[in-house]
């Protein structure tokens, strides 16, 4: 795996510390809440969400439900200031009162790391470019190692407490409120302070996974000024923190500070938290649904309380008396079998992208006191249930209201420095959406609230789970802290992620699984939160104590692999199984990243600041990648010649890679790439670049992942169709033709085409085809009764044996023993393409429709269109093509389209630039 796989390693059972036992009801000074849970549970209804109507089937149309009770919640972001506690002589009783003045503080919104801070103000030169971040103090750790696993040097300023005040005013009207001081996450421990007392304690604040509701009524003042100090305390080198293992460096701080939302809510006596609808979908011939509503009442106060929970799904309504013990929180549940109206007949199901339609509703849920709401919550919620079975040869598959799915997903890395931004994130899970995927892996960077909604309503599926090659995976080394710490981490999130549909499994560890004490504590964690979904002990192909064999595997490669790779192996990563992350390695962004990444002076030939931005321990450089780029396509001259020779790579290996779990469905049952996307600019591992820039491995899986794919398979020439639709399609024509260099067509052949639903056709073997140049084409249309074409996709391919030496296998490749030869594309003559271009706008987003023809005898190869900002700006990014870096053959005229912001325009024109192998300047 990403570093050389460690032995499996068991603890001896131990005593656990009593704080961490199942007992919810336990109280604590430190109540822990996941972020969703607070106010509106992290997701605001949104206009014209739909509702159920009539007795207990919800209609198909949309309406507004009656808006729910909402708890009075605000964020704590704007006006914070931060310092060092190396700086600072007062004590905490008074930098926590209005008394004082944080003169020379830096400031800070929040949620942001203290790097990130100090970046913003100016104090640090941008560590994502080029190797500035070596240049911020406490760096010092060795070049591409695993930060997170050493100890910050001792003289770094990141390795005392950092301090976050705030003055804000706490509204006049929540007096006699319960007041709540919301942390949705901080790194790694820290010491609260309000209106100079001490509101949480280090000792109970502790874990980089974990979120805290702290009781504020008794420190807090309506209708005055508060003042609210934060000491936090770094991450060390054995804590259950944050960390990117050897996909990007560590920030010199390893992401100390306040990386999630911190805010301010009142309710009144209790609290409700967690609010899910968990459902049981019967069958697809028979789509009934048992709906089981659960939530969490939280009784902070001395005495008992007792009140009516009340809940609401469209017209559907339930209710019970609830009393809960002081200081204790109860875990609440309306069962369907004793709330008959929660057996829905035929609800809307919500599927995954390409499935169906993922359907949504609303669950709003009260607690009255004394016929007053103590408070109030709404959760969207889709109604499916996943499963995960066996087949005969052990490997795991899941199912969706009992469909089979394959997996087609990325690894997700967030920002190296935590950051949260939005619109990049929404633009990112938009371009998953595009690409064909269906699934993003969370490896330990679980994301925010916001993320996740959006992945409910586009139906994105969702793998979570624990982080490997750090402490959470160190269990022999793990003190009771650190036990407690692991369990508390895990149910937060689980208790977090359990209302979300496109979460669909959960991951106890990646790269082995928990030793049997550890594993036993987070079934127990699972079974107390009603997790509702699948649990994996890892994401490789070990067996675990309690649950057995995984079903999965992690077999490599991480490196470059020639495309035939994916289709012949049958030991370690090819496409048969799940393979939880592998990756034809190295993806070296297209030539306008490298120059925003680089200096000028480094731009080329390759040295330290590219292999800087690879990663780290054997992939601190791209080696094998280059080796193999000089073989196939001939050297490089320059930079931009291999930015763009890199393109060619990154889209055959990743177009092969998907491919050949698509034609194996369900032999093959998933897939993720590792990785989908960059924390920071890198070289290696991603679909589309850290600047949002799609580039060859991008349009490589998009076409591999279209709903009705032709696909050559380059080990032994097989042609098959693949429908990844769940629609029986009948009366298609696919149609093979083979070109030589000079275009001459070598062979031709017409085939009729019937495809089941999510299924796969294999065709018929390409014959041996005489006066072949070295390089060939192969070129695939599938068309429908109509003639209008539905499917597509053009090859190159070398008359010379490309072949890997499988005797020498290693853990993240495979050597190759001889390479194709594709250096005479560098000599195909120059074409000229006509160009129409037409431009529409629909609310915030325009279009950019390119109609390009090749009047010409010879092929246009690999033509890239850009849309920049006026002639010579620069390329408006994000941007969603309909397809790129595409092949246009002669006489042929192919449609484009690229769909952007408006905003992004900057108030420029949009212009069209079309590069490409042989393209005329």
């Amino acid at each position: 795996r990403r570093t050389a796989p460690a032995p499996s390693s068991s603890v001896p059972t131990i005593a656990l510390l009593a704080a961490f036992g199942l007992a919810i009801a336990s109280p604590a000074l430190a109540r822990q809440d996941p972020t969703g849970s607070a106010g509106a549970a992290g997701s605001a209804a949104t206009a014209g969400s739909s509702s159920a109507a009539g007795r207990n089937r919800p209609p198909g149309g949309k309406s507004t439900p009656k808006a729910a009770f909402k708890s009075e919640t605000f964020p704590l972001e704007s006006g914070w200031t931060l310092q060092s506690s190396a700086k600072l002589k007062a004590t905490p009783e008074v930098l926590s009162t209005p008394g004082f003045d944080p003169k020379g503080w830096h400031k800070v919104t929040v949620p942001s790391t203290v790097v990130a801070a100090l970046v913003k103000n100016g104090l640090y030169r941008d560590p994502y470019f080029a190797m500035n971040i070596r240049d911020i103090p406490g760096t010092t750790y060795k070049v591409a190692s695993n930060f997170s696993n050493v100890e910050m040097p001792a003289d770094s300023p990141f390795a005392v407490p950092w301090w976050y005040r705030k003055t804000f005013a706490v509204p006049a009207g929540w007096k006699g409120k319960t007041i709540w001081l919301e942390l949705a996450a901080l790194n790694f421990r820290a010491n609260v302070w309000l209106n100079g007392k001490k509101l949480g304690d280090a000792k109970d604040l502790a874990g980089s996974w974990r979120s805290f509701s702290l009781d504020a009524t008794a420190l807090a003042k309506p209708g005055a000024n508060n003042v609210l100090a934060i000491e936090v305390f770094p991450q060390k080198a054995d804590e259950l923190g944050i960390t990117f293992v050897d996909w990007n460096p560590t920030p010199p701080d390893k992401n100390l500070g306040l990386w999630r939302a911190v805010s301010l809510r009142a309710t009144g006596p209790v609290a409700l938290r967690h609010p899910a609808v968990l459902s049981a979908v019967a069958t697809t011939d028979d789509p009934a649904a048992k709906l089981t509503v659960t939530a969490v009442v939280d009784n902070p106060g001395t005495a008992p309380v007792t009140g009516l929970l009340r809940g609401r799904i469209g017209e559907l309504t339930f209710e019970e008396s609830v009393t809960v013990p002081p200081g204790q929180k109860k875990d609440v549940v309306f069962d369907p079998s004793r709330h008959a109206q929660l057996v829905m007949a035929n609800p809307r199901l919500w599927w995954p992208a390409q499935m169906g339609e993922p359907a949504m509703y609303d669950l709003d849920l009260e607690f009255v006191v004394d016929g007053k709401v103590s408070d109030g919550v709404r959760r969207r919620f889709g109604v499916r249930e996943v499963k995960s079975a066996f087949d005969e040869k052990g490997r795991r598959y899941f199912t969706i209201n009992g469909k089979k799915i394959l997996i087609r997903g990325g690894g997700w890395s967030s920002d190296m420095m935590m950051r949260e931004d939005w619109p990049r994130q929404k633009a990112e899970l938009d371009y998953v959406l595009d690409m064909g995927l269906n699934t993003v892996r969370l490896e330990g960077k679980l994301e925010n609230e916001r993320f996740l909604d959006y992945a409910d309503e586009r139906g994105i599926l969702i793998m979570a789970g624990w982080c490997c090659c750090d402490h959470w995976e160190e269990w022999k080394k793990w003190t009771p802290e650190d036990h407690l710490i692991g369990a508390e981490s895990t149910r937060d999130q689980l208790y977090r992620l359990r209302s979300h549909p496109s979460v669909f499994s959960w991951l106890n560890a990646s790269d082995r699984p928990p030793p049997a004490a550890v594993e036993k504590k987070y079934l127990e964690v699972a079974a107390a939160v009603r997790w509702p979904n699948p649990v994996l002990s890892s994401a490789a192909d070990k067996k675990a104590e309690h649950t057995g064999p995984s079903g999965v595997k992690m077999n490599g490669p991480y490196e470059w692999v020639p495309p035939r790779y994916w289709f012949e192996d049958t030991k370690k990563g090819g496409a048969f199984g799940f393979n939880t992350e592998t990756s034809p390695g190295p993806a070296v962004p297209p030539i306008e990243s490298l120059r925003r990444m680089l200096p000028k002076d480094k731009l080329w030939p390759i040295n330290e600041h590219w292999n800087f931005h690879a990663g780290g321990n054997e992939f601190d450089n791209i080696d094998i990648h280059t080796a193999a780029l000089t073989a196939r396509y001939g050297e490089a001259s320059s930079a931009e010649d291999y930015a763009h020779k890199s393109q060619l790579m990154a889209y055959e290996g990743i177009r092969a890679m998907f491919e050949a779990f698509t034609r194996n469905k369900y032999v093959s049952t998933g897939l993720i790439q590792w990785m989908l996307n960059n924390a920071w600019p890198g070289i290696i591992w991603h679909l589309y670049d850290y600047y949002l820039r799609p580039g060859g491995g991008y349009f490589g899986a998009k076409v591999a992942n279209q709903p009705l794919h032709p696909i050559w398979a380059p080990h032994d020439g097989s042609i098959a169709v693949a429908n990844s639709t769940y629609q029986e399609k009948k009366g298609l024509t696919l149609a093979v033709r083979l070109f030589d260099l000079e275009m001459k067509p070598l062979f031709e052949r017409s085939v009729a085409v019937d495809l089941p639903s999510d299924g796969v056709a294999s065709l018929f073997t390409l014959p041996a085809v005489q006066g072949l140049t070295t390089t060939y084409f192969i070129d695939l249309r599938l068309s429908d009764a109509s003639g209008a074409i539905v499917g597509r996709n053009f090859y190159w391919a070398s008359t010379k044996p490309e072949t890997l030496d499988y005797t020498k296998t290693k853990w993240f490749v495979t050597p190759t023993a001889s390479y194709a030869d594709f250096t005479a594309l560098a000599r195909l003559p120059k074409v000229t393409l006509k160009t129409k271009v037409a431009r529409s706008r629909q609310g915030d987003e325009g279009t950019t429709t390119v109609t390009l023809t090749n009047p010409g005898s010879h092929l246009a190869f690999f033509v890239r269109g850009k849309i920049n900002r006026g002639p010579g700006g620069e390329e408006v990014l994000p941007v969603r093509w309909s397809d790129n870096y595409v092949s246009i053959l002669p006489g042929e005229t192919r449609t484009l389209t690229a769909t952007y912001r408006l905003s992004d325009l900057a108030g420029a024109v949009p212009t069209l630039e079309l590069q490409g192998s042989n393209l005329a300047p």
